[in-house]
């Protein structure tokens, strides 16, 4: 998925990414997080590349063991989807704000 698609990107691209980001903001290993969520590191890697539909309770995990909440970490999937929604339609594009979170 290229970042010049004017399409809406897929949930589990955007969680993923910002688990990866969050990860190598606080500089740890894919191993470290891993262990600590209980999830493997093949797991938690494809999970990083959009590769897995996690479920709610592995986000939660994984988030957890990266010193954040569900509730922090979906606000800022969220907040970073509405800003590229809005660079998207002032480029001239029509794209839907909307999202829902399904359990």
């Amino acid at each position: 998925m290229s970042d010049s698609d004017s399409t809406e990107p897929l949930w589990r691209y955007v969680v993923g990414a910002r688990l990866r980001d969050l990860r190598r903001d606080r500089a740890a290993t894919i191993n470290d997080v891993a262990r600590r969520a209980g999830v493997s590191p093949q797991y938690l890697s494809e999970m990083e590349r959009g590769r897995k539909e996690p479920s709610s309770e592995m986000i939660a995990a994984v988030a957890g063991a990266l010193d954040t909440s569900l509730l922090d970490l979906t606000s800022a999937v969220a907040e970073g989807l509405r800003a590229r929604a809005n660079n998207d339609s002032s480029a001239g594009s029509q794209v839907r704000t909307e999202f829902a979170l399904a359990a």
